[in-house]
């Protein structure tokens, strides 16, 4: 038998400290109108010295439950999308599950970048309609002021920290809410645009990786700014034709936040009016796997987004990563 799955519950977490622009004006030679005009941000939230990804994401994590009333026991797996690990082992979804007191089920990361969380809902959503699980929590966090370069004006504007969770369940046969649909992909020909260098088994840690500040992100601005539009474009089509369905059938979009002519270009070219565009950008920044979940929370709770609207959500990342998910609320 086939199931369904439904979007049960959503929950997100942020960090009580604030950086603006005019803080970052103290830190490097930018102005908050430069920053404003190509980022459209004003502020971006900063993770506390003693806390890490799992710690926010726990936070997130109850909300979820809360929302769907269902206790932690009645999750049956884990998963996280995350660049930003408290370790590179354990996984952070094991952490999760110490936290929340849970364990004896599957539990693991995925590491794709700002489309994390879309990469984890479509893990989910397998594993729900093959009959496996019941109810799964998905997870989008990251933690990027903890690896941003904040000597480096291009990219030290537009990164902050969050957490967005997701409770993923099965449907029942009268409900409406569904996951649609959802399409994930890669190119690693382009993974040298955004990347963190040092760390891994490629670039091991050592005393010159630190002083070259070798472990924060390198980006290429320019050139992602092009393959992000088009890779977006490309995974909202797919999972629109797939479903014989086009943009007008859709009540809102959900975009990556990462860049507010990214945001700009995109709605363009899927021919979307920007009253149905979902934005937050201008008070997180770039949050990487949290910015969709987080804003889809925000849009839930404050009755934004409605029982039974269809909500597309896109996004794109270091790989280069991509993918959208197709729902109905």
């Amino acid at each position: 038998m086939r199931y369904s799955a439904k979007i049960k519950g959503t929950g997100r977490s942020l960090p009580e400290k604030i950086l603006n622009n005019f803080d970052l004006e103290k830190l490097v030679e930018t102005s908050d109108e430069w920053i404003k005009t190509r980022t459209g941000m004003s502020e971006r939230r900063v993770s506390a010295d003693d806390k890490a990804s799992s710690d926010y994401a726990t936070a997130a994590a109850e909300q979820a439950l809360q929302m769907a009333e269902l206790h932690a026991k009645d999750i049956d797996m884990v998963i996280v999308g995350t660049v930003t690990p408290d370790h590179a082992f354990p996984s952070t979804a094991c952490l999760i599950m110490k936290n929340l007191g849970i364990k004896n089920m599957p539990g693991f990361d995925i590491s794709a970048g700002c489309p994390g969380w879309i990469f984890t809902m479509n893990i989910a959503k397998q594993y729900i309609e093959n009959g496996t699980c019941e109810n799964i929590l998905v997870v989008g966090v990251d933690m990027l002021t903890k690896i941003t370069n904040y000597k480096d004006r291009n990219t030290c504007v537009l990164f902050g920290d969050a957490a967005g969770a997701t409770v993923i369940s099965r449907a029942e046969d009268k409900d409406i809410s569904r996951l649609i649909d959802s399409d994930i992909s890669a190119d690693g020909n382009y993974w040298d645009l955004l990347v963190q260098p040092a760390g891994g088994s490629r670039t091991p840690a050592s005393y010159n990786t630190v002083r070259e500040r070798q472990h924060t992100i390198v980006m290429e601005g320019n050139k992602v700014f092009k393959l992000a539009v088009r890779s977006m474009y490309n995974s909202c089509e797919t999972v629109l034709k797939r479903n014989n369905m086009d943009t007008n059938s859709v009540d809102w979009v959900i975009p990556h936040q990462a860049n507010m002519r990214i945001i700009d270009a995109l709605a363009k070219k899927l021919k979307v009016d920007m009253k149905k565009v979902i934005i937050n950008i201008e008070k997180y920044g770039n949050t990487s796997a949290a910015t969709i979940p987080v804003a889809l929370d925000e849009v839930i709770r404050s009755g934004k987004i409605r029982h039974g609207d269809i909500v597309l959500m896109t996004s794109f990342g270091a790989g280069l990563t991509s993918g959208s998910v197709l729902v109905r609320i």
